[in-house]
């Protein structure tokens, strides 16, 4: 049983097929003049004509990269080398992915001043402290669609108007949103858009970086010109022929995925309270992607019931992805103000389309069970309800 769609996704049978041929039968390079080479450029642009339409932009917006990471480092080294002699100072929030975080420290280390703006208890940015936030030299903001550990959805619109309204641009990491949330660059007032192949059952290794015609973001990948010479490198024709697939399925298929993952998700977590004590829900359920319930239950490390959900066939995540390998606590989940302690017992569960109700079932038999052993085990817990015996 999969629950772990926010961190990758299988590829569609539909987008598999549309992506065969590119592997072994039209396999030019989309950069060569002769009829094999025309045929591959054809397929790269249908692509990149799907992906603009999805969020209301020009196929000449849209640059094709390795993926969310490589998109979310072209948007913010690209246009803060691009912008400094405008200004050196960007505004992010504490909870965004590694990948824009890291590429904000690494800004630091060359000089550029970053602010952290927080978030409240539910995830959210607080639209006032981003506006006092903006200063003279301020030349970027940053803030993802959707947090890929608890769900929240961030007020985009609204920070796109604060964005403008200031003359300073405004850049979201849209990966976990694209094509759940529907965006419209335009009316949201976005000037870059980072977005990935793999979370929308398309192929691992594409993206895509919207870049708003008339922004200069400086390339950091030298080579041939491909990508109206921004990114360099030959273009991997048959994933990105899958990635325009993937968008135009989900946007024909989106309202019955939504409705279907969002109903199950909401059976998983009226569940999981009705028979398990003492557990915490992350994040906002009133503006939250479909399929994300972010858990944490008390007394228990969530690291333990990982490998316990496992060996019972089941796959979820205790955070991000791009973290797993980290001990540290989920910066995410302490900036929405979860204990230490709760945080390590933290279990994300994400679904997905081939998702079902006996599965859900299943899973939640499961864990009620791994969780009670768990805190049988666990000093702690056994503490807590000593004490409270003794009260």
């Amino acid at each position: 049983i999969y629950l772990d769609y926010a961190a990758t996704t299988y590829v569609d049978p539909e987008v598999f097929e549309a992506a065969k041929p590119y592997f072994c039968e039209a396999y030019g390079n989309a950069s060569s003049q002769h009829t094999f080479g025309q045929d591959a450029a054809k397929a790269v642009e249908h692509a990149r004509m799907i992906i603009a339409a999805e969020i209301g932009t020009k196929p000449s917006e849209i640059y094709f990269t390795s993926g969310g990471t490589e998109s979310d480092n072209y948007a913010i080294k690209g246009v803060a080398n691009a912008r400094k002699s405008k200004g050196k100072h960007v505004i992010t929030t504490a909870i965004e992915h590694p990948a824009v975080l890291n590429s904000c420290k690494w800004l630091e280390r060359q000089g550029y001043e970053v602010t952290y703006l927080p978030v409240d208890g539910e995830g959210v940015v607080d639209l006032q402290a981003l506006e006092s936030a903006i200063r003279e030299d301020t030349i970027l903001i940053s803030v993802m669609t959707a947090n890929n550990e608890i769900g929240t959805i961030q007020p985009i619109k609204e920070i796109g108007r604060i964005a403008k309204a200031h003359g300073v641009l405004f850049h979201t990491d849209a990966v976990q949103a694209f094509t759940t949330v529907k965006l419209d660059v335009q009316e949201c007032g976005i000037d870059l858009m980072s977005m990935s192949g793999h979370k929308i059952y398309g192929m691992k290794g594409v993206g895509a970086l919207y870049v708003r015609n008339g922004i200069r973001v400086d390339k950091f990948v030298s080579g041939g010109e491909q990508e109206r010479n921004l990114r360099a490198g030959t273009h991997n024709t048959p994933a990105i022929v899958a990635f325009g697939k993937a968008v135009e399925v989900a946007v024909r298929d989106r309202a019955r995925n939504l409705a279907h993952i969002e109903g199950l998700r909401d059976y998983l977590k009226a569940e999981i309270e009705r028979n398990i004590p003492e557990v915490r829900f992350n994040g906002s359920f009133n503006n939250r992607l479909p399929n994300n319930l972010s858990v944490s239950f008390k007394y228990v490390e969530g690291e333990a019931i990982l490998l316990r959900l496992d060996l019972d066939g089941i796959a979820a995540s205790s955070g991000s992805a791009c973290s797993s390998g980290s001990l540290l606590p989920s910066h995410v989940l302490l900036s929405i103000g979860v204990p230490i302690e709760e945080s390590h017992g933290t279990i994300r569960f994400t679904l997905g389309k081939a998702t079902t109700k006996e599965e859900i079932d299943y899973t939640v038999t499961k864990l009620t069970k791994i969780i009670e052993e768990l805190r049988f085990m666990s000093p702690l817990f056994q503490q807590v309800k000593g004490e409270s015996k003794n009260v």
